[in-house]
């Protein structure tokens, strides 16, 4: 399931290339990647039989491109690779620089995590539909949350009317979070947790649910999404001012490295991008930008890269341009790899992997025709598989309407296992590797997101660049670019502005329990009474003391959430001391 919950038909991403670049760039290593390599034997066949054809039957355009504005070519010959390098370029999976994958067997020896992305209106009923996943042959749970935890607010507060319940599951306190994980074996199961700017808060719940379950520390896996900066960015669920958020952010790498060894710290997430409308080049650049900047916050904590670099982790959107979106996953891989090792020195191998979670794409999603979304994510789930995902999730059919039905959920669930068990596309690492195309993509795509990098070095790194609306304004502009093509009928979505079905039908929806809002408050309200007042006083007190000074807050958070102390409790002492932030509005 999408965070961002599409309403309308909005189509495929943006479609610009970077400003200001030339028109013959380099790719990798400086290799040159004008629009086809001389190539006489091409050159003929343009002449000749391409002529001929065209004479009877013109193109349907004058130029083609893909999202991110690359051209592509009439035909890919092995004059486009003349100057790619085996070794240095792909390698092969496992080994550097891993653009071919990053494991050596890949889908041979184990699939990708199945993760259905789930919340409701209650945790009873958000564990009912994990239990029910699971029994489907899901093989990792993906908890989304309801607005209100997510900006930091108990279900009981004011600010929270209306909201509770209503996008994922409320969790205001570790009597709810035991519910949620209520029979779930925290010690054989993965949970990837959609949390950022209340990450630590709810990664504290996840411990101490544990701890009650006798699961100890060293046993528990899974991820915390973590990544605030992209929600300045592109999705806007922050509380705090950039630099409290980036102290909150490494605190959890910090704490990670001492207790929690399996546990991924952060999922550096290009999604939440792309769904605003970024290209693939700016989903790719943006999110590697993201990384530099955790990666310099955590070195300057102290941290050695090698100690924590290998539990980063990446969530990008799958769009259903299949040959792009496959380029862009291997591009990640190498340029993180390369800029692991030689910006930062790493020497450990696996701190230069990419591992990513995929999303099929939400706001691709239309209201009308819902069938038609069947197709988009599985073309959408076949070019993460293709490109090597660790994780995916695919979204159902009527999360254009509300969150998914469960026969929705476990449709979208067979659309994995269809490809995992049937399609024959898990049978080698990167079958695509070694295409005119595909190569050629995959570094014209690098080039694109190394020319964004350089714009947001230029400008003194990423927070400077988030504070002047760069990449806001860039990713603003591309959807703009895309909403004109789609009203213009120059962007075709099926059953949307062509080819539409002369009836719609709505089908059945998941309804939200009116009366869940209400329960879940009542709920808060029973932990705040029978709970012990000077042991949850000395928790939020020790918490306020050491946010004004530099200690990691991990162990008071967990204290405080020990003592019962609730989610929007433990924000409004870190507001008290820090202050909230205001979005600056770009133009």
């Amino acid at each position: 399931m999408s965070e961002e919950r599409p309403q309308t038909a909005q189509g495929a991403d943006a479609g610009h290339a970077p400003a200001g670049r030339p028109g013959g760039v380099t790719g990798p290593e400086g290799r040159p990647l004008d629009p086809g390599s001389p190539d006489p034997g091409r050159e003929r066949w343009r002449a000749t039989t391409r002529s001929r054809s065209l004479a009877a039957a013109p193109e349907s355009r004058p130029r083609f491109r893909t999202s991110s504005g690359i051209e592509i070519l009439d035909l890919y010959t092995p004059a486009d690779v003349a100057d790619l390098d085996e070794d240095r370029d792909l390698g092969r999976p496992g080994e550097f620089p891993f653009t071919r994958g990053v494991q050596p067997t890949m889908y041979r020896s184990r699939l990708w995590t199945m993760r259905q992305y789930a919340g409701f209106a209650t945790a009873e009923e958000t564990n009912a539909r994990f239990q029910y996943l699971l029994a489907q042959g899901q093989t990792g749970l993906s908890v989304a949350f309801d607005l209100p935890t997510q900006m930091g607010y108990d279900s009981d507060a004011p600010q929270a009317e209306g909201e509770v319940g209503r996008v994922g599951v409320p969790i205001a306190s570790l009597a709810n979070m035991e519910t949620l994980m209520a029979g779930l074996p925290l010690d054989r199961i993965s949970t990837s947790m959609t949390i950022n700017a209340t990450a630590p808060i709810l990664l504290a719940l996840y411990v101490a649910v544990a701890e009650r379950q006798g699961v100890s520390r060293d046993r528990i896996s899974g991820t915390t999404q973590n990544d605030i900066l992209k929600e300045y960015i592109a999705r806007g669920t922050f509380i705090f001012p950039p630099r409290p958020s980036m102290r909150l952010v490494t605190d959890v790498f910090e704490f990670c490295a001492r207790e929690l060894p399996r546990w991924n710290t952060i999922s550096i997430s290009g999604y939440h991008m792309r769904e605003a409308g970024a290209t693939a080049a700016q989903e790719l650049a943006f999110t590697l930008a993201d990384a530099i900047a955790y990666v310099e916050a955590a070195l300057a904590r102290g941290l050695d890269i090698d100690d924590f670099a290998g539990r980063l982790s990446f969530f990008f959107a799958a769009w259903s341009e299949l040959f792009e979106e496959v380029a862009k996953f291997r591009a990640a891989r190498r340029m993180w790899a390369r800029i692991v090792r030689d910006r930062f020195g790493a020497s450990n191998e696996r701190s230069m992997t990419c591992r990513f979670h995929v999303q099929t794409a939400g706001s691709s999603l239309t209201a009308q025709s819902v069938d038609n979304n069947v197709v988009r994510t599985t073309v959408q789930a076949l070019a993460a598989v293709l490109g090597g995902a660790q994780s995916l999730h695919t979204n159902a059919r009527d999360e254009a309407l509300a969150l998914p039905t469960a026969e929705a959920a476990r449709l979208a669930l067979r659309t994995q296992q269809v490809l995992a068990y049937e399609a024959g596309v898990t049978e080698t690492p990167d079958p695509l590797a070694g295409s005119y195309y595909v190569e050629t993509l995959t570094d014209r795509l690098e080039a694109a997101a190394l020319d964004y990098l350089a714009q947001i070095e230029a400008m003194g790194g990423t927070l400077a660049a988030i504070e002047t609306g760069f990449q806001q304004r860039e990713i603003q502009e591309s959807a703009y670019r895309v909403q004109r093509e789609i009203e213009a009928g120059e962007r075709v979505v099926v059953g949307v502005n062509r080819f539409q079905d002369e009836r719609h039908g709505t089908p059945p929806i998941q309804r939200i329990d009116p009366g869940a809002e209400r329960r879940q408050a009542e709920s808060v309200r029973q932990v705040r009474a029978r709970r012990d007042a000077g042991a949850w006083a000395a928790a939020l007190d020790r918490l306020a003391f050491d946010a004004a000074g530099e200690t990691n807050l991990m162990p008071a958070i967990i204290d405080a959430v020990r003592a019962e102390a609730t989610v929007g409790e433990i924000c409004d002492r870190l507001r008290a001391v820090w202050g909230e932030h205001r979005e600056t509005i770009t133009l």
